[in-house]
């Protein structure tokens, strides 16, 4: 099940489930690891035909030179002055309120100025040609009238001048006072547009602080996956020598199955000491049905553990007919913890599973519990995703894990079976 999950780099949503957090971290793993493998062996036949001219070749992009220098202050750190927490500083509030009214000012006063050389140049012009036109007229005139009072003439030249001079001075006070006016009036403007751009601001950062938390959030999300894969791998690796270390065995286990050896015989070379009582052979299945891609219904179930897993013994303590006292039959996940529920950590049971051709092993903790999938789909018993070992039987599988945790993580250890409470027991349909 495991080959086809990584085959298809596809897990059924309700499968995934039934996987605890270490499964599903470790599940996780390998599946990157066979995305790599894949990943790997593309860029190789990439590479190959690069190499004979299948395909051109890849432009390789030029670094770029550009780079950001920080200024350091005389910790060796990045400098930083946050306005208004600084020594001597204003609060933040009243340097933002002058900095508003200062460049509302500054862009009235440019505005005023601009418009005063204007007005300015319209009325120096207005009275230049006004004074030139009647300038020419008097002196039109008094050519024409007499020739000879010349005199006469500049003292009436100069009263002109100096009415239209007055004249001009009392309009230049009246256009510096209107210019005044509109330049209040255009400061008193600048600055409520500036305070709402002032307010808008803030309100941007509101937002930009919020969406900071949410990246830290993510950040602190992204770290602790992180911790818990490598956590994963560490146990994958952990489980990975443990499965060297028996390599030897399991494969003597399996020449002893193919030649028909007795069940004795591999239990006194697993355990490395003789065992008393009668040997009992360790047959294997014969399908003699064509077994769906999952457990469609109970019936199903049924019939699969009486013509797969019955032969191989499955529920049964070692080298006995008797039931194991920690096999249960086709029970809830609910059903698994109320049984649990009054005792104490490291108890444990092994029911069938609904989700899997395989079993379900429900562990107690001390706040709560833990379920593990174990697949049976093939000719082995293993966690799903989680420990690397085989083993021939269910009852190998539990009593290795009496003497090795089964996460390192978690520190699982199993340690007092969980029985039967109810008669019949919940396992009878599976043994009429």
């Amino acid at each position: 099940m495991l080959q086809q999950i990584l085959h298809d780099m596809y897990i059924d949503p309700e499968l995934l489930t039934e996987l605890s957090d270490v499964q599903k971290h470790i599940l996780f793993y390998k599946m990157r690891e066979e995305q790599l493998r894949r990943w790997r062996e593309h860029e190789a036949w990439e590479a190959l035909a690069e190499a004979e001219g299948l395909r051109p070749p890849k432009v390789k992009r030029a670094a770029s030179d550009k780079h950001i220098q920080w200024l350091l202050g005389a910790d060796g750190e990045v400098w930083v002055w946050i306005m208004g927490e600084g020594p001597g500083d204003k609060p933040y509030e009243e340097i933002s309120e002058e900095l508003i009214a200062e460049r509302a000012r500054l862009q009235a006063q440019r505005e005023a100025e601009e418009l005063w050389r204007q007005k300015e140049a319209e009325i120096t012009n207005k009275f230049r040609d006004a004074l030139a036109n009647e300038k020419a007229r008097i002196l039109a005139e008094r050519w024409k009238v007499e020739m000879e009072d010349r005199k006469a003439a500049k003292v009436l030249e100069e009263r002109i001048h100096e009415e239209f001079k007055r004249k001009e001075q009392e309009e230049r006070k009246q256009g510096e006072e209107q210019i005044r006016l509109q330049e209040e009036q255009r400061a008193k403007e600048l600055y409520w547009t500036l305070k709402q751009a002032q307010l808008q601001s803030q309100a941007s950062e509101k937002e930009e602080q919020e969406w900071e938390e949410q990246l830290r959030r993510s950040k602190a999300a992204d770290e602790e996956r992180s911790r818990r894969a490598q956590r994963a791998r560490d146990e994958y690796r952990r489980l990975s020598l443990r499965a060297i270390q028996k390599g030897t065995v399991a494969g003597l286990s399996f020449m002893f199955r193919e030649l028909g050896q007795s069940h004795e015989q591999e239990a006194r070379l697993y355990h490395h000491f003789p065992g008393p009582g009668p040997p009992l052979p360790l047959a294997m299945p014969v399908r003699t049905w064509e077994r769906p891609l999952r457990p469609i219904s109970r019936e199903v179930i049924v019939r699969w553990f009486k013509e797969e897993q019955l032969p191989r013994q499955a529920g049964f303590e070692r080298n006995t007919k008797s039931i194991a006292p920690w096999f249960h039959g086709i029970i809830s996940r609910e059903d698994a913890e109320g049984l649990l529920e009054n005792m104490t950590e490291g108890a444990f049971l092994v029911r069938i599973s609904e989700k899997i051709w395989g079993y379900t092993l429900s562990y107690r903790l001390q706040k709560g519990f833990k379920h593990f999938l174990v697949d049976a789909s093939g000719d082995f018993y293993s966690f799903l995703g989680v420990d690397p070992n085989r083993h021939a039987t269910l009852t190998d599988l539990i009593d290795f894990h009496k003497e090795e945790i089964i996460t390192v993580s978690g520190g699982e250890l199993l340690q007092e079976p969980c029985g039967q409470r109810d008669s019949p027991p919940d396992y009878h349909l599976l043994f009429e």
